[in-house]
């Protein structure tokens, strides 16, 4: 069969026409440069530079870190107070109690020796008061009444007040001279402000009738007290008991 042949038309200022065909686009796909392998740059630079004086290259290709937000400082917390050790508790326990048990003591011994301290007191008063009363002559009479009102108080000192004229009469008439001594004395009760005492005594009492005088054995229970004035022990009650 003859080939046909297709003419070629010229176009002036341009180029021979083909004849049309459907034209297809392409899509342009652009290539996005893939990240070099931080292990291969590692590799790379592993003979470079040595490991751990700088930055790791790890670090110097990865992606820029955002930078740290700074943390405001904790606020300072107060100070915790060191407990004390069981040995130190234990010293100061004992000590407490060593200077209470010493004060209580002390107290104890302070509140005994001025009890003690009382009691000889009283005994002495009632003993020498006891004495002054059956110890009485005719040549002396004024000075041992008035030694006897001195160491009286109370209902003994009035009682011994009311009575002194008559006793004073006595002993004149009939030339008393009696002389007495202790031979016991006991406390029988007391405190630091009064005191009971039981005293036995002998006195050899001489007058008109018996010139060569006779001993005469009393004894007597003496109530004294402590004068708060004065201070002094003296006899509130005396009483013959056999």
């Amino acid at each position: 069969m003859p080939t046909e042949k297709t003419a070629l038309k010229l176009v002036k200022g341009g180029a021979a026409t083909m004849p049309a065909q459907p034209t297809r686009r392409r899509s342009a796909v652009r290539r996005t440069p893939q990240p070099a392998d931080p292990i291969e740059d590692l590799l790379q630079h592993l003979d470079e530079e040595p490991v751990g004086t700088r930055r790791s290259v790890l670090h110097r290709t990865a992606t820029k870190r955002p930078r740290p937000v700074r943390k405001k400082p904790p606020a300072a917390r107060p100070a915790r107070r060191r407990r004390p050790s069981w040995t130190a508790v234990v010293l100061a326990a004992a000590l407490c109690a060593a200077i209470a048990l010493a004060g209580f003591l002390g107290s104890r011994w302070y509140g005994d020796h001025t009890l003690d301290a009382a009691h000889q007191l009283a005994l002495a008063a009632a003993k020498q008061t006891t004495v002054n009363f059956v110890s009485v002559s005719a040549a002396t009479v004024d000075r041992d009444l008035k030694r006897i009102a001195e160491g009286a108080t109370g209902d003994f000192k009035d009682e011994f007040a009311r009575g002194q004229a008559q006793v004073r009469a006595a002993v004149v008439e009939n030339n008393v001279d009696s002389r007495g001594s202790v031979l016991r004395a006991a406390l029988v009760s007391g405190g630091r402000r009064s005191a009971v005492v039981l005293v036995a005594v002998d006195a050899t009492v001489k007058n008109t009738k018996v010139p060569d005088g006779r001993v005469s054995h009393y004894r007597i229970q003496v109530d004294v007290a402590r004068d708060p004035a004065s201070g002094r022990w003296l006899v509130s009650r005396l009483q013959f008991v056999g």
